[in-house]
């Protein structure tokens, strides 16, 4: 789709500009962390090495920006970290044209990097402002194949369904059935699921061809949680 932008300057460890290449340099280090934690898809890969995270976080952590960890965004949400975004990206088998369904759209970088590997993406976010920013940068930084609308992701974005593919970034008590009945026969969901305050676990959901579902527990994980009857 698009490579990353510019971005802005900030001062870097020892004082001194970061400018276009450090990014680039610290992006490539962060693809060669993800790659060694186990995600190999070269598709994923490639487009995390090409999606500027730099310009999803706030001023004050440009200098952050590529280490392995999340950051806050505002609003009490954060950008997941690289790690995570790469793995759940590569669970769902992204391939061109895909329709794929966000639900949670934070800062919109999840989103890009879909739309980097050519997805067409319905990403979905609850708080109003975040909405409006994420489908701002993403416009500007010209990822055409995702739209962003401010909405409740319990319910999904039904008149877009079915989805070939299903990430979901905020975690709630059970799965949402809305977005089980808007996953496609032979679609894949990833979901977080779990208590606020207690230990979640990232699912992957699958639906056959005939529409049997199955669901396989993966990893550990702590997301923001998904509030009932509001989205998140």
């Amino acid at each position: 789709m698009v490579a990353g932008g510019a971005g802005a300057s900030a001062p870097d460890l020892a004082g001194q500009p970061v400018g276009e290449n450090v990014f680039l340099a610290r992006r490539a280090a962060m693809v060669r962390v993800i790659a060694a934690q186990g995600v190999r898809d070269p598709a994923v890969l490639a487009a995390m090495g090409m999606v500027p995270r730099h310009e999803f976080v706030r001023p004050d952590d440009l200098e952050h920006a590529y280490e392995d960890r999340p950051l806050p965004i505002g609003q009490g949400q954060t950008i997941s970290q690289p790690f995570i975004v790469g793995y759940m990206t590569e669970a769902i088998r992204p391939r061109q044209k895909m329709r794929v369904l966000e639900v949670g759209t934070g800062s919109g970088y999840q989103a890009a990097i879909l739309g980097q590997l050519g997805c067409e993406v319905y990403s979905v976010e609850i708080v109003p402002e975040l909405a409006r920013t994420a489908s701002t940068r993403l416009e500007r930084l010209g990822y055409r194949t995702v739209r962003v609308r401010h909405g409740d992701g319990y319910a999904g974005w039904p008149e877009m369904a079915p989805f070939d593919a299903i990430i979901v970034t905020a975690a709630p008590r059970v799965v949402p059935p809305a977005l089980i009945a808007q996953l496609a026969p032979s679609g894949r969901m990833i979901v977080p699921v779990g208590e606020a305050a207690g230990r979640q676990q990232l699912r992957l959901i699958e639906k056959d061809s005939a529409g049997k579902v199955a669901v396989r527990r993966l990893l550990p994980v702590r997301f923001v949680p998904m509030v009932p009857g509001t989205g998140r």
